[in-house]
Order: C-alpha cells, then structure tokens, then sequence
C-alpha cells in the first residue's frame, strides 16, 4: 500500500526586534514609501546578537511538535543558507536540543526553495518507509549575510524559522504531500551568491575582497527567472495533481517580493486575493518563509480545513520547486 507524507503540525519563531523600513532606509538614501512600492515589505525582524539559525530552528520545531501532539520524530531536516557553523550542520544540533539526541538529521541547501526541497525529501524518506515522522524546518539568520550599504538587499531579507511535522499516511486524506516538481539550472549560481567561504575561494590563492563575504543578488534577472520558474513549476505540478488553477483557494510562493508573487498569480490566472502572503510583516525569510506564512495563515484562521494549496519557491542556485495539498484539520495555539 502507497504511503504519503501527510501534514500534521506547524510552528514558526521570529526573533524579537522588528525593524522598520525608517531606521534602514536612513542610512541607504531610500525612504519607506521606496521599499514598500518595490518589495511590498514593511518591516523584518533581525536576530539579536547570541541568537543562532538553530535557536530559531528550535522555537519553530517546538511549536510544529506541539501542534503535532508528539515529543519526537524519526528525522529532522533543517533547510538553511545560514548555518551555524560550515561543519558541522545544524540540523543534529536543533534535534538535540530537542531532545532527540540518537534522531537521524541534516541540513538541505537550496537557498530559498530549500523547505520546498525539504518537504520532498521527507515524503521520499516516508514513502520509502525510512521514517515514519519527520521534521521539516526551514530557518534563517539572513542579516548575517547582508551589506548594510546595499540597498537592492539589505531593505529586503529578515530572519526567522518555520516548520511543520509530517507523518506516514494515506494518499487521499487531507494534507497529504504531493505532486512535487523540482528543478535546478546552475548556469545561474552567479545571479544569487555569497562569493567567499567556499572551497573555490579558499583555493583560489587569494584573499576575498570585502564585498565578497556579503549577499549579493542581480535583482532584475532573479525577477525574471524567478516569475519563469515559479510559473512553469506550479504548471508542472497541477498538471500531475490533475488540478485547475481555479481550484486552488491559496497560493502560497516564496515570499521572495510581493510583486513577483502577483505576477506569478496573474500568469496562473489566480485571483491575486487567494495569494496568502506575509512579506510585508517578515519580509524575505529564504527558505523560512513558505512555513512562516502558512504558520501566521493558519493561526490567523486563512487556512481551513479542505482548502487546496499550492505551494512554489524559487532560489539560489538556481533552484525552483512546487507542491499541492489539500489543508488539514490542527490545532491552533
């Protein structure tokens, strides 16, 4: 009998301090009125000196296992761009500290389509029959990586976590995972990059510049290629769902830009206000963000049972990845 990875918690963590579009835009000659029109972000939270990717990766994982009703699963999968370390990967940590020391765990790097990779990976695990349980957290300390006088990222990426419990189950009951569609084409990891750190660097005999140590990103063609892939993506996946797009009742896309989600909207003919969206709270949260909104969706009461979602994210790498299910019945705390 087909097993399905089947939906049954969700939790998220935001570190305390929001920051607004006024205290960055001083210092980048913008303003808020710029940053609003452009991204459609308000503010974003940045973490607090001493606090960690895995510290939030552990706030979202308690609360995504408390909402699941369970104290452990069989595996944890952290989805990051932002790690603790290099090495290790923070994905042992976080289950440790979650009190699941022994727990097979690891790290999935597919920048902001990371939890979309990750949701997957953990149907493949479960369907497989490697795990009946497992942890998808996608979390993020992106302000880490930011140059502060860069004012095409630094007004857009926050931090955070989100994640969700899924565990084994039947294919046809509500919020089971699946058709997926997932891509990639590395003739543009230049478009999204952190140039130093890496092994071509280290051995490139050179000392990195400054710059190379920040996030850097060419808007206007991650913009393009973004709204391309997203599109044929979910295309490629309601087609295996044998779904129309004017059954879905909330699109959920990588809160990459607000204008980039409309146009994948409007390119799917999907009324812009299925489009559940957080960016303007959050901003861009990478591979936290398709968790954080269905995390604040669902508590804020968007998400109802038997709702069909669609689910599309597109990254670094480049990376680009969908998937649909039909929402289930949790708990809201």
């Amino acid at each position: 009998m087909s097993r399905a990875a089947v939906l049954t918690g969700v939790g998220s963590c935001l570190p305390p301090r929001a920051v607004s579009n006024d205290e960055l835009a001083a210092g980048l000659g913008s303003s808020d009125e710029w940053i609003r029109s452009r991204t459609g972000i308000e503010q974003r939270y940045f973490a607090e000196q001493g606090t960690a990717t895995s510290d939030l990766a552990v706030g979202a994982g308690e609360k995504a296992l408390k909402s699941a009703g369970v104290s452990a699963v069989d595996m944890v999968l952290v989805a990051t761009t932002t790690p603790d370390r290099p090495c290790p990967a923070t994905a042992p940590t976080v289950a440790a500290r979650l009190g699941m020391r022994g727990t097979a765990a690891y790290d999935v790097s597919a920048v902001c389509t990371g939890f979309v990779y990750g949701l997957a990976t953990a149907a493949g695990l479960i369907s497989a029959r490697v795990a009946d349980r497992v942890l998808v957290i996608g979390a993020e300390t992106f302000s880490t990586l930011l140059n502060p006088e860069d004012r095409s990222t630094a007004v857009i990426f926050g931090d955070g976590a989100g994640a969700v419990v899924l565990r084994s189950g039947d294919p046809r009951e509500p919020g089971a995972l699946g058709p997926f569609d997932l891509g990639s084409d590395g003739a543009g990891e230049d478009l999204i990059s952190v140039s130093a750190g890496g092994s071509r660097q280290r051995l490139s005999g050179a000392d990195p510049a400054a710059d190379d140590r920040y996030f850097t990103m060419s808007g206007k063609e991650v913009f393009r290629h973004a709204v391309r892939r997203m599109t044929g993506s979910a295309r490629t996946v309601l087609a295996r769902a044998d779904w129309d797009a004017q059954d879905i009742d909330h699109l959920v896309s990588h809160q990459a830009n607000l204008r980039i989600t409309h146009h994948v909207a409007d390119s799917l003919r999907i009324p812009r206000d299925r489009c559940v969206s957080n960016i303007a709270e959050v901003g861009n949260t990478a591979a936290a963000s398709i968790p954080l909104a269905l995390d604040q969706a669902h508590a804020e009461g968007t998400l109802r049972p038997g709702g069909r979602l669609l689910l599309t994210a597109f990254g670094g790498g480049l990376t680009w990845g969908s998937a649909v299910l039909t929402w289930p019945e949790l708990d809201r705390f």
